[in-house]
């Protein structure tokens, strides 16, 4: 009897043991599986955020990179014009301001409008870019990590980039470039104005991430 019960006391025992054995088991691989999904999910998010940020840089830079930002942003000290972007005429040159010599101010031709008989563009404060914000041959990485950098790009922040980039009437003109001088219409850039403004505001609030390439 007393064996009997000893076997049978032994018995349980081992029960309990695999019991709380394959328990703890199962809890570590429910902890396990909740890490696993929730590493997923933010590894996703990520993804998520990267892939946002990638399209709405794609749209800045196409934009940034058109003519119509390029022409008054020289790596030299003459601006350029027109839909080939040859040098400007008449010898302008960008004068110790960016606003042109003193014989030759840039406002002499460009007024706050464009000028559609004419065919002079024009918009408030109508100059060419300083030189150290020279985007001319340089690719659209290089252009956004020089749009970034305060040392060449007026010492701004980021809030007041992406405000000068999506308020400057100067920039908006780019999408009002009105007529050439034989009235035929200037291009714009390839992304409408709210849509880019939409792109600019999106990458910057996604942490203004510069591709490699």
């Amino acid at each position: 009897m007393r064996k009997s019960n000893l076997r049978f006391g032994i018995i349980l025992s081992l029960i309990a043991s695999v019991s709380i054995l394959l328990a703890h088991n199962f809890t570590d691989f429910k902890t396990t599986n909740k890490k696993a999904k929730e590493s997923g999910s933010i590894i996703s998010a990520k993804a998520n955020i990267t892939d946002t940020s990638s399209e709405a840089f794609d749209k800045m830079m196409s934009v940034l990179t058109h003519k119509r930002c390029v022409n008054c942003h020289p790596s030299g000290d003459r601006p350029r014009q027109g839909e080939d972007s040859h040098i400007h005429r008449f010898e302008v040159q960008r004068g110790a301001d960016n606003h042109g010599t003193p014989a030759l101010r840039c406002n002499t031709c460009h007024q706050n409008e464009n000028n559609n008989y004419s065919g002079v563009p024009g918009a408030p404060d109508w100059a060419l870019a300083p030189i150290e914000m020279a985007w001319e041959g340089l690719s659209r990485v290089e252009i956004a990590r020089s749009m970034l950098n305060p040392a060449s790009n007026g010492g701004r922040n980021l809030e007041q980039i992406v405000e000068h980039l999506t308020e400057h009437e100067l920039v908006l003109w780019a999408w009002e470039p009105g007529v050439d001088s034989e009235g035929n219409p200037r291009e714009k850039p390839p992304v409408p104005k709210e849509e880019y403004i939409a792109a600019v505001k999106e990458w910057a609030e996604a942490g203004a991430h510069i591709p490699e390439e």
